[in-house]
């Protein structure tokens, strides 16, 4: 897992991890390392592992780590409960069942986190954190695309909970890339180390930017929601019958044909 890297002559007293982005080309790794950003979390949307780490690999180099990492939809499509895997080395579908999912994350040793919690109907609820927590590797505390209240409410749980935080940027837009971040402890050089720093815990601070810039890059993110979520996107998912990320997918090869939850 990550592959070679060249050793840097000076260690990092801390690493800053923007622990989940959509977006990845040459802008998007040169405004992360102009805002001081050591290593991001790439998970787009509807792409299979294999297309995610190689692209991943093409854009890390000494300067900035880039961890492919797969936000799998669980559950259908009106009621999805998202989870952030990274640390996974086989392919992992979407619209299988929480549980399937989950199995699979444990198979593999995953480490497993919980983005924009009780959002929507598309994120898991307090109740079902609180059935889940021994699971959980930990859970966005600040997302840069939310508004305040449910950031708060966010950060609320997982004090409630006794669960490890992240932030991020969750950027669908190149110009948020670096909004927000989560500062771990100590040099962690490559993708093996941030996700057991992830794994087990290790002492972090949640920081985002200020000012009122960053509120309106936070505002023009979520209206971005709207986009994301039109009935075109499931009409493409549904008819097409041909995202790389149904489990009915060929290159699952029928493995996750027992926890789809579609046929």
């Amino acid at each position: 897992m990550g592959g070679f890297r060249v050793s840097r002559s000076v260690s990092r007293s801390r690493t800053r991890v923007d622990a989940h982005v959509k977006v990845l080309d040459e802008r998007v790794v040169a405004r992360a390392k102009e805002r001081g950003i050591d290593a991001v979390v790439y998970a787009p949307h509807f792409t299979r592992l294999p297309a995610i780490r190689e692209r991943a690999a093409r854009f890390s180099d000494d300067d900035l780590t880039v961890v492919p990492g797969r936000e799998v939809f669980t559950g259908d499509w009106g009621n999805r409960r998202h989870l952030l895997a990274i640390g996974l080395s086989d392919p992992v579908p979407d619209y299988v069942t929480f549980e399937g999912a989950m199995a699979e994350f444990q198979r593999q040793d995953a480490a497993v986190l919980v983005p924009h919690p009780s959002f929507a109907t598309i994120s898991l609820t307090r109740p079902e954190l609180a059935a889940h927590d021994a699971r959980v590797d930990a859970i966005e505390t600040y997302n840069t695309k939310l508004l305040g209240h449910q950031n708060d409410r966010a950060r609320d749980i997982a004090d409630e909970l006794d669960l490890r935080g992240f932030g991020s940027s969750y950027a669908h837009l190149r110009p948020t890339v670096g909004e927000a971040w989560t500062a771990f402890e100590g040099d962690l050089p490559d993708e093996e180390a941030i996700v057991d720093a992830f794994r087990e815990g290790r002492p972090r601070t949640v920081v985002r930017r200020g000012g009122v810039d960053h509120r309106l890059r936070g505002l023009v993110e979520f209206g971005h929601l709207a986009y994301e979520n039109t009935w075109a996107k499931a009409d493409r998912l549904f008819l097409s019958g041909e995202e790389p990320t149904l489990p009915s997918n060929v290159a699952y090869e029928g493995r996750f044909d027992d926890v789809a939850v579609y046929e």
